[in-house]
C-alpha cells in the first residue's frame, strides 16, 4: 500500500507517463492534419461522442467502485486475522497450563508447548500470505512497464515457501506440509490435532479447548474469505470492455474536439489574426489532459482489482502478517535478537 504524500502528484504522472506520450502523438497527429491538409470535413457532432464519454465515464465509475469494495474487504479480512490471531496467543497463554495434568509438568515443558502452537499459527499466516502472492492469468498490474521498472517486489517474490517456513515449524511438521496443496489448511488442522492431544493429556481444560477450537473456526473462515477474493477475479466482461470503450473514447475525442477549436480560430481571426490562426493547436493540452483523466481512473480501477497481487496499490499482507508476528513473539518472551524485524519501506510502499 502506498505511504507517501509529498511525492504522489509526481508519481502519478510517471506512472502514466508512456500513455500520456501516446496522447501527444494522437492529438498533434490530428491537429496536424486538420491545419496542413484542410481536413474540416473530417468531424463528428458532440452529441454522440458525449453519450460514448457519459458511459465510459458510469463503467468506470463503476469499475472503481467495485474495485474498491475488493480492497476494503481485502483490508477488513486482515484486520480480523489481526484480532483474531492476538486473542489466540493470549488464550493459549492463559488456558495451556498444568492445572488438570495427570501428571507433574514443568514451566519449561508448558512454555514449549505455547511456543510451538505459537509458532505454528505465524507458520500459518505466512502460508496463507504466499499463497495470496501466488501469481494468477488474470494478473497484470505487476507486468506493467511502470512497476518492472520501479522492481516492485512484495517479499514472497524473494523467498521460497518452504524456506520461510523452515524457522517455525518442526521437521516433522514440515514433512507432513511436503505433499499437501493448501498448506495453510493443513497447518490449521495439525493446530486442532495439537490442541486435541493437549486435552487429552490435561493441559486444557474441556472449555478452554472448545474456545480455542472457536478461534481456528474463526481462522478457517478468515482463510476461506482472504482465497474467495484471490481466486475470483473482476469479471472480465466489465474490465475488458471497459478499456476498449475507454480507448474508443480517446480515439473519437479528436473527431470533435479539434473541430471546434478550428471553428473558434475562424470566428476570432478578424479580429486576433495570430490567435486565430493558432487556436486549433490549444487543443492539445485540453485533449491530453481528458484523455488523461479518463485512462487513469481507468487504469486506477485495473489496479485494484486483485488486492493480493503486490503492487503499490494492494492491501500490505506482508507488513500485516510480520507485525503480528513481532507481537506475538514479543509477548512470548522472546529475545529482540531472535525476533524479524519489520519488511523495509521501499519508494514510500510497503508490501
Amino acid at each position: 500500500m502506498y505511504t507517501g504524500q509529498r511525492y504522489k502528484a509526481l508519481d502519478m504522472a510517471k506512472w502514466t507517463r508512456y500513455e500520456t506520450f501516446v496522447f501527444f502523438a494522437i492529438i498533434i497527429g490530428w491537429v496536424a492534419a486538420y491545419y496542413f491538409l484542410g481536413l474540416e470535413w473530417l468531424k463528428i457532432p458532440w452529441t454522440p461522442l458525449a453519450l460514448i464519454g457519459t458511459a465510459v465515464a458510469f463503467v468506470i465509475g463503476f469499475q472503481n467502485n467495485s474495485a474498491y469494495g475488493r480492497i476494503w474487504e481485502a483490508r477488513k479480512i486482515w484486520g480480523g486475522i489481526v484480532n483474531t490471531s492476538r486473542t489466540f496467543g493470549m488464550q493459549i497463554q492463559d488456558m495451556v497450563t498444568g492445572e488438570y495434568a495427570e501428571s507433574m509438568v514443568t514451566k519449561n515443558e508448558l512454555f514449549e508447548e505455547i511456543r510451538t502452537l505459537t509458532h505454528r499459527h505465524i507458520a500459518w499466516m505466512t502460508a496463507l500470505r504466499h499463497a495470496m502472492r501466488a501469481v494468477k492469468p488474470w494478473e497484470t498490474t505487476f507486468s506493467h512497464r511502470t512497476n518492472q521498472e520501479w522492481d516492485l517486489r512484495p517479499p514472497e517474490r524473494e523467498i521460497d515457501l518452504q524456506e520461510d517456513l523452515q524457522p517455525y515449524l518442526s521437521d516433522k511438521d514440515l514433512s507432513y506440509l511436503s505433499d499437501k496443496g493448501n498448506k495453510q489448511t493443513a497447518i490449521l488442522y495439525l493446530q486442532s490435532h495439537h490442541l486435541r492431544a493437549l486435552k487429552e493429556k490435561g493441559l486444557i481444560w474441556e472449555f478452554s479447548f472448545l474456545e480455542l477450537e472457536g478461534i481456528l473456526q474463526e481462522l478457517f473462515t478468515l482463510q476461506g474469505k482472504s482465497e474467495r477474493i484471490k481466486n475470483f477475479p473482476y469479471p472480465r466482461q466489465f474490465a475488458t470492455l471497459n478499456h476498449y470503450f475507454m480507448w474508443l473514447f480517446v480515439l473519437l475525442l479528436p473527431l470533435s474536439l479539434v473541430p471546434q477549436f478550428a471553428e473558434i480560430g475562424s470566428e476570432i481571426v478578424d479580429k486576433h489574426p495570430l490567435l486565430g490562426d493558432v487556436f486549433i493547436w490549444l487543443s492539445i493540452p485540453f485533449y491530453v489532459i481528458v484523455a488523461w483523466i479518463f485512462h487513469t481512473m481507468e487504469r486506477i480501477g485495473r489496479t485494484g482489482e486483485n488486492p493480493f497481487e503486490g503492487t503499490s496499490n494492494d492491501v500490505p499482507i506482508s507488513t500485516i502478517a510480520r507485525g503480528i508476528e513481532i507481537d506475538l513473539r514479543q509477548n512470548l518472551g522472546e529475545s529482540a535478537e531472535a525476533i524479524p524485524e519489520q519488511f523495509p519501506v521501499v519508494y514510500h510502499v510497503q508490501f
